[in-house]
């Protein structure tokens, strides 16, 4: 048996960030974990976990939004952005959604809801956006072949912007995506909604 706790926020947002880096950091050290992937769009919220991490020989995954998620051909990372992050050792994805893709276009176009979107908001439930965060770029690293799917890694995912939740999983395929495991929880906001940025 083995006893360890969560921390919880009081809310949702960026405002978190600073304690979801202090906290993957702690337990990366303890479980001996190799790889965190992390939600950034801009690349901002990975060098915080950069700085906290160098020098422990932790891989840092760096995953954005796809191209045109707000319109547009554009992405969210900046191309110096990007070659900052790669020139410090960090793995850099931007690639489609693994828990909207292209269900989200048919439901947009012609209604209903697509298992994948309900496997989405399941996710959801366990108090907001980035506990679904961190389970959809845990797939879409091992489908890039950038993270381990036989043994553990850190998730970490956010609210719109920065970080708020973080969890131990053993990742999977988009093709085998029901052999993923959740094993911890390590940090989430205790509510959805109401957000704070920092």
């Amino acid at each position: 048996m083995m006893t360890k706790g969560i921390v919880y926020f009081a809310r949702a947002g960026a405002g978190n960030t600073e304690g979801v880096v202090e906290a993957v950091r702690a337990r990366s050290k303890e479980l001996h974990i190799e790889h965190v992937v992390i939600a950034s769009d801009t690349g901002e919220t990975t060098l915080k976990f950069w700085e906290a991490l160098r020098g422990t020989g932790v891989k840092l995954v760096s995953v954005g939004e796809h191209a045109g998620y707000d319109g547009g051909d554009e992405i969210s990372i900046s191309e110096e952005a990007r070659q900052d992050l790669e020139n410090k050792g960090i793995k850099v994805l931007v690639s489609s959604h693994a828990l909207s893709g292209v269900s989200r276009s048919i439901t947009k176009k012609f209604g209903g809801i697509s298992p994948v979107e309900v496997i989405a908001q399941t996710l959801r439930l366990f108090g907001g956006e980035g506990i679904k965060v961190a389970v959809e770029i845990s797939v879409m690293a091992a489908d890039a072949g950038l993270v381990p799917t036989n043994r553990e890694i850190i998730a970490v995912g956010g609210s719109g912007s920065g970080a708020d939740s973080a969890i131990v999983l053993k990742a999977a395929h988009m093709n085998n995506f029901f052999d993923l495991e959740i094993r911890e929880i390590i940090v989430k906001p205790r509510q959805r909604g109401e957000k704070w940025d920092a």
